[in-house]
C-alpha cells in the first residue's frame, strides 16, 4: 500500500493500494465524523477527489521519466450514496496518445457494489528541472 503524501488525501484518508503500468487502485476509508455531506452521506467531493488522484497515479505509471500529467477533464456520474465502510477505485488507462491520456474509473463500495463511474483526459507534459 503506498502512501499519498499530500493534506487533501490525508484527510480524505485515501490510499492508493496498487499501481500497474496503465492502471491503478485507490481506496478511501470514510469517516462520517469528517466526510459527510449535510445528508450524511459522503461528500461527492471526497469521491471526486479519490478519482481524479487514482486517474493521476494510473497516468503517471504510463508515462517516461522525463514526463508528468496533469488533469485536462474529470465527468462523474453517481449512482448511489455510501456512508460508511471502504469506497474503492478501479482505474485503468483507455487510450494514450502523445499529448493526452484517457481514463476510465469505477467505485464500488464494501457490498461491490457501484457507487459511481467516471471518465476522464489528462495532459501529458516534459518535465522541468526548478
Amino acid at each position: 500500500m503506498a502512501a499519498v503524501t499530500f493534506p487533501l488525501a490525508e484527510f480524505c484518508n485515501l490510499e492508493i493500494d496498487q499501481v500497474a503500468p496503465g492502471h491503478a487502485l485507490g481506496t478511501v476509508h470514510l469517516d462520517p465524523a469528517r466526510h459527510a455531506n449535510p445528508n450524511g452521506v459522503a461528500h461527492g467531493g471526497v469521491i471526486f477527489t479519490a478519482v481524479d488522484t487514482t486517474m493521476g497515479a494510473a497516468t503517471q505509471s504510463a508515462l517516461g521519466p522525463d514526463q508528468i500529467c496533469a488533469t485536462i477533464e474529470v465527468q462523474i456520474r453517481f449512482f448511489r450514496p455510501v456512508a460508511t465502510g471502504t469506497v474503492r477505485v478501479d482505474t485503468e488507462v483507455v487510450n494514450r496518445g502523445r499529448k493526452v491520456v484517457h481514463l476510465a474509473s469505477r467505485v464500488t463500495d464494501d457490498d461491490g457494489r457501484q457507487v459511481a463511474m467516471a471518465t476522464g483526459s489528462f495532459a501529458v507534459l516534459d518535465a522541468r528541472p526548478s
